[in-house]
């Protein structure tokens, strides 16, 4: 059976869609830093605000006591780990190039922050009256989004394999 290449099975277009999220992940936190308070929530719509805040972890500020190198050697890996993946993964495996490619997206932006600041800018906060998500960004969805698109690949490969058994 012949692997029929997709969109981002290949070099240049998941390094153009890696290149186009990072420029949009940084464009958007140089918006934050320049208008935006520090601390403080700016309602957008119900349940949702902005709000400026550092995260010198990782998610949800995890290892935020360590060191700032040993974070950015940590992401690095990560990358190395993701691309190590993304080159053994089938060709026809749409889903999970994609889904490489954010969480690739995602920790490059979220590695320039560090590299630059010393702690990643996040401004995305869903909340109630009572209740609050941690702070997030977009390089931090695409990470989210990059790991639900490779479940979702997953599934649907299981379920091929399945009906080909069938």
């Amino acid at each position: 059976m012949s692997e029929r290449n997709t969109l981002f099975s290949r070099p240049l277009p998941i390094a153009l869609f890696i290149l186009v999220a990072l420029v949009a992940d940084q464009a958007i936190k140089y918006l934050v830093e320049a208008f935006l308070p520090f601390q403080e929530a700016v309602p957008v719509v119900p349940m949702l605000a902005l709000y400026r805040t550092y995260n010198y972890g990782v998610a949800f500020s995890m290892l935020s006591g360590m060191e700032g190198w040993f974070i950015v050697g940590m992401r690095l890996a990560v990358v190395a780990f993701v691309l190590w993946l993304w080159r053994r993964t089938p060709k026809d495996r749409f889903f999970a190039h994609l889904g490489y490619a954010m969480i690739i997206a995602g920790a490059l932006g979220n590695l320039v922050d560090r590299l630059l600041f010393g702690y990643v800018i996040d401004y995305i906060l869903f909340h109630t009256a009572t209740w609050s998500f941690a702070v997030f960004n977009l390089a931090d969805s695409f990470i989210t989004v990059g790991a639900g698109a490779i479940i979702l690949d997953e599934l649907l490969q299981t379920k091929k394999t399945r009906s080909l058994k069938l």
